[in-house]
């Protein structure tokens, strides 16, 4: 078992910065990659940012140069930089866990925070 608790949200007015944390703890040694979802109300859960344990990164086209994700392994903290944040941003967002069980992920959440970008 993995757990996640995240933590770092609130509101903000538009252009302004947030810094979201993700501390891990469990059977983290088998987790491939350390994610950042977001879900807006009425839409889907979408992807913002990944890291790997290389420390290989991905974003979605949307944040591409304004957010930043970042791992501290001495401590366990997947953290994820946001800047010039948009009222579009404006969701949950979930750290998540994922490990590669060689056909399929298997996916550890945590419980989510609220971001809320005020125009």
């Amino acid at each position: 078992q993995v757990q996640l608790v995240e933590s770092g949200g609130g509101l903000v007015q538009a252009g302004g910065s947030l810094r979201l944390s993700c501390a891990a703890s469990g059977s983290i040694g088998r987790i491939n990659r350390m994610n950042w979802f977001r879900q807006a109300p009425g839409k889907q859960r979408e992807l913002v940012a990944g890291i790997g344990s290389t420390e290989d990164t991905n974003y979605a086209d949307s944040v591409k140069g304004r957010f930043t994700i970042s791992r501290d392994n001495a401590n366990n903290t997947v953290y994820l930089q946001m800047n010039s944040l948009k009222p579009e941003d404006t969701a949950v967002y979930y750290c998540n866990a994922a490990r590669w069980e060689g056909t399929v992920w298997f996916n550890y959440w945590g419980q989510g925070t609220q971001v809320t970008v005020s125009s």
